[in-house]
């Protein structure tokens, strides 16, 4: 008997031609280019044509209907190892146009990234994570927090905990120059371990020692580092934070530019806001916070050590030009969380102090005693960021994290960076181009961080798109409401998966970990 399996052959004649297929799109390519018409075809992941693709199938298709496809954002500045096992497919990003998220800034990674990469795989991502190496992890591993250079010894095995994380996939080597224990280093210290991820092909990420008075030799500091150690440089979250000197951005961009024409590789990035966020560490001299929690809290207990914690700390707010605390808010705190969204001069009054600044140092010292607060700080001028924005060589980044919907009082810049730069900068007020912006989001950051894949809409690159309407893309989030997602980005799409489908987040894992590969 002859069979004739007809149903097989009936599908593989009617095969689609496309996993995915974007119809009637101004495609933002993420070169700077100006937009064009075209259609974007998606198989097994990536790009598989850009153009007028009349006549083609997929299985599914999208009709832009005029609206921009731009290549997946990708914010090279962002904290989320709190958070992403919670949270893993990340949807305070996704739903602002992020499809890749690089982690472990500010010298602040986990130690053992091949173990914790590991560990995301197995729980599935729903955007793409790439982490950094960070200096104040692989200090603590190898010495603590201890107040002082360290030996050769030290060195060596801080050394080969970069030489690892970097073999374990990370994407470059970061600091974090104002906290401990990265803030008790020699440039030196920091060549050193920066050589041992520049063999790799490591980009060297750097939070600047300083970023207001001593922010010239900051950058000079930077630089020498990538110099020295023959790496590209990002300086991340480029700003002025000192309010006498607010407007000193004309010099720090001069600062970078001329060390371009040197034809050193520096870039910058930057989140859109006059507000930064931090921990309430920051407000008091660093040597207070060597050498553990317990000495720590025994220098509070000291009548006499506490008056000079005290005392410096305001040495160091009238230097950064302010009167009081009023400037630094709480916006997360589980020793009591109903301190969240209130001002240091607010709590300060509230326990019938005097409303003045060795009372409300006195304050600090108070909450420190019971845990670390997250502060948002109103630390920068709108100048300045303005200034900065129109920098050309300024990366988009929002610094922020993976949220919990509802918990705290964080910074808006985990919600809406990406919206509040194509809303307010580029449809409102003007300072960029639409095409320009993207740049920033996408192809910049991915030729800084080397991610050779992604960043363009072009064909055999990864599929990691967004789709949007220009004059409708809105950041909601507000420092008294920030728990508010991005309007307007109406389908983002992860290595091929439709992540956000008209607006709403899907049930799929798209994203996975991008691990660097040494040499490249």
């Amino acid at each position: 008997m002859r069979w004739i399996f007809l149903p097989a052959a009936v599908s593989l004649l009617h095969a689609a031609d496309f996993d995915l297929l974007i119809r009637n799109a101004r495609v933002v390519d993420g070169s700077g280019n100006p937009w064009f018409r075209a259609d974007i075809a998606v198989a097994q992941g990536r790009i598989a044509a850009v153009g007028q693709l009349n006549g083609k199938t997929a299985d599914r298709v999208i009709d832009a209907a005029d609206r921009v496809a731009a290549p997946g954002f990708i914010d090279v500045h962002t904290h989320v190892e709190a958070v992403v096992e919670k949270v893993p497919r990340g949807d305070n990003f996704l739903l602002d146009g992020v499809t890749t998220v690089v982690t472990g800034n500010c010298g602040g990674s986990r130690p053992d990234l091949g173990e914790w990469f590991r560990r995301l795989d197995t729980i599935g991502l729903g955007l793409n994570l790439s982490s950094l190496i960070g200096h104040n992890a692989v200090r603590a591993a190898a010495m603590g927090t201890a107040n002082r250079a360290a030996n050769a010894e030290e060195i060596a095995r801080m050394q080969s905990l970069v030489d690892k994380g970097m073999r374990d996939g990370a994407v470059g080597f970061s600091t974090g120059l104002i906290y401990i224990p990265g803030t008790y280093s020699n440039t030196d210290e920091v060549v050193a371990l920066a050589k041992a991820a520049s063999k790799h092909g490591g980009v060297y990420a750097s939070h600047m020692r300083d970023e207001g008075e001593a922010i010239t030799e900051a950058i000079d500091e930077a630089v020498r580092v990538g110099k020295e150690a023959g790496m590209r440089v990002q300086i991340s979250h480029f700003k002025i934070d000192n309010a006498k000197l607010w407007g000193a951005s004309v010099k720090s961009i001069e600062q970078v530019e001329n060390y371009r024409r040197q034809g050193v590789d520096v870039v910058v990035d930057q989140y859109p806001y006059d507000h930064s966020s931090t921990n309430l560490g920051i407000t008091l001299p660093s040597w207070a916070l060597a050498d553990g929690a317990k000495a720590v809290q025994e220098r509070l207990k000291s009548t006499g050590t506490r008056a000079r914690i005290r005392r410096e700390m305001l040495e160091l707010l009238d230097r950064k030009g302010r009167k009081d605390y009023s400037y630094a808010t709480v916006a997360s705190f589980a020793a009591d969380k109903s301190l969240e969204g209130k001002t240091i001069s607010e709590i300060n009054r509230a326990r019938g102090r005097a409303a003045t600044p060795e009372q409300e140092a006195e304050t600090i010292l108070d909450l420190l005693e019971h845990g670390t607060p997250s502060m948002v700080y109103h630390s920068m001028s709108m100048e300045d960021v303005e200034r900065i924005i129109k920098y050309p060589n300024t990366a988009v980044a929002s610094d922020g994290g993976i949220r919990e919907f509802g918990e705290g009082v964080p910074h808006p810049r985990s919600y809406g960076t990406n919206a509040r730069v194509l809303a307010e900068f580029v449809r409102e007020r003007k300072f960029i181009t639409l095409e320009d912006a993207i740049r920033r989001m996408t192809s910049l950051p991915a030729r800084t961080f080397g991610f050779k894949d992604r960043g363009h809409v072009r064909a055999g690159f990864a599929a990691d798109l967004v789709i949007f309407d220009p004059a409708r893309v809105q950041d909601k989030a507000t420092y008294q409401n920030p728990h508010q997602y991005t309007e307007g980005f109406d389908f983002v799409v992860v290595n091929g998966t439709v992540m956000v489908d008209g607006g709403k987040l899907t049930a799929a894992r798209g994203g996975r970990v991008l691990r660097h590969k040494p040499g490249e």
